[in-house]
C-alpha cells in the first residue's frame, strides 16, 4: 500500500474504510436474504417429493391460485365455478407429485 500522510489522503482512507465496511453489510444482508428464500423452496420442494425447479415452483403456485379460486367460488356459491377450478388445480398439484 502506498503510504501517504496528507489530510486529503486519510480522509479519502477513512470515507473509503466506511464506504467497504457498508458495502460488506449489505453484501451479507442479501447473502441472508437470498439463502433463505432458497432453503425455504428447498424445504417446501424436499416435503413435496417434487424437483426445485423454477417450471415446478410455478405449477405449485399456479395450482395453488386455483385451488384459492375453488375455495372463494364455493364460498359465493358458485358449484360450477368451484369444482371447475377445483379440479384444474387438483389436476396441476397431481402432475407435481408422481
Amino acid at each position: 500500500m502506498h503510504e501517504d500522510s496528507s489530510f486529503f489522503g486519510d480522509v479519502g482512507e477513512a470515507i473509503g474504510a466506511v464506504l467497504k465496511s457498508l458495502i460488506d453489510f449489505l453484501a451479507s444482508i442479501w447473502q441472508n436474504f437470498f439463502g433463505a428464500i432458497d432453503d425455504f423452496i428447498d424445504g417446501v420442494t424436499r416435503s413435496l417429493g417434487i424437483s426445485p425447479s423454477v417450471f415446478s415452483i410455478a405449477l405449485l403456485v399456479i395450482g395453488l391460485m386455483f385451488l384459492y379460486g375453488a375455495v372463494r367460488a364455493f364460498m359465493r356459491g358458485s358449484i360450477l365455478g368451484g369444482a371447475f377450478r377445483l379440479g384444474i388445480g387438483v389436476i396441476l398439484l397431481s402432475w407435481l407429485t408422481q
